[in-house]
């Protein structure tokens, strides 16, 4: 079971999938908490998060509807009464998990939350719950605390636009999905390292990576759960080579500084 322990420096704990615990200034955002062991068909691989991880965090932000993203289940676990930063139009998904302190963002838009400012930025990415079901428009966020800036994607494609949002002090980019392939709307390694070249981050952490996966997939295709990080990692030494590219495991921690 991972443990998080806080720190006087400025941190960033990468509990798995899209799910950080980024700490700026001794408060903390929780990012697209997935909390559980599993998903319908899709198993965590890696240390199951702590109760604590729900009760540390000072806010919650949420970058879409998708299920890996927005799980209520996770959701119930935090506090009443913790701040929760959502897309424009989802407030009545959150109904279901008893949250009284809802704040909704569109694009361009910021929030200020318990000291952090917050700014909704586009999201190359679907943005339905389901399929055919409630459509909303996907985020990515400006997270700024302090003199520091953090960029993170949600999900998202590559697109010109990035470059408007850097430079940044860190950046958290998703590498690759939850399965043995990645569909579209999302950044593979390739991508996410031409990524760095547009934000011009000064450290970069790959997340949406060896957490969740297909029950049983693992013993025939392993390699999605780990090689992607080290591919996004090498492409970027060539792409980026001054951005410094934390390869954080889940459930570990890193001190948001220059090494």
């Amino acid at each position: 079971m991972m443990r998080t322990q806080p720190l006087a420096m400025d941190s960033l704990t990468y509990i798995g999938h899209a799910t950080a615990l980024i700490r700026l200034e001794g408060s903390s955002l929780l990012t697209d908490p997935f909390l559980r062991d599993w998903l319908g068909p899709l198993h965590r691989h890696g240390p199951s998060p702590g109760p604590e991880v729900a009760t540390t965090p000072d806010a919650v932000l949420i970058s879409h509807l998708h299920m890996d993203h927005l799980d209520l289940a996770s959701i119930r676990r935090v506090p009443a009464g913790t701040p929760v930063v959502i897309p424009r139009g989802a407030r009545k998904m959150l109904a279901k998990a008893d949250v009284d302190r809802i704040h909704e963002v569109g694009v361009g838009e910021t929030v200020s939350v318990d000291g952090f400012e917050l700014t909704a930025v586009p999201a190359s990415h679907d943005g339905h719950r389901r399929r055919w079901g409630l459509e909303i428009e996907p985020l990515g966020y400006l997270i700024q605390r302090g003199d520091r800036t953090v960029y993170f994607a949600g999900d998202t494609d590559l697109f010109p636009g990035m470059a408007e949002f850097g430079p940044v002090d860190v950046a958290l980019l998703p590498v690759w999905g939850w399965g043995p392939t990645v569909g579209p709307g999302h950044l593979d390694p390739e991508s996410a390292a031409a990524a760095l070249a547009l934000i011009r981050p000064r450290i970069a952490v790959p997340i949406h990576w060896g957490t969740i996966y297909p029950a049983g997939l693992s013993r025939l295709r392993p390699r999605p759960l780990v090689e992607p990080p080290l591919a996004f990692a090498r492409r970027a030494r060539e792409i980026a080579p001054d951005v410094d590219v934390r390869v954080v495991q889940p459930g570990g921690e890193t001190p948001l500084e220059l090494t």
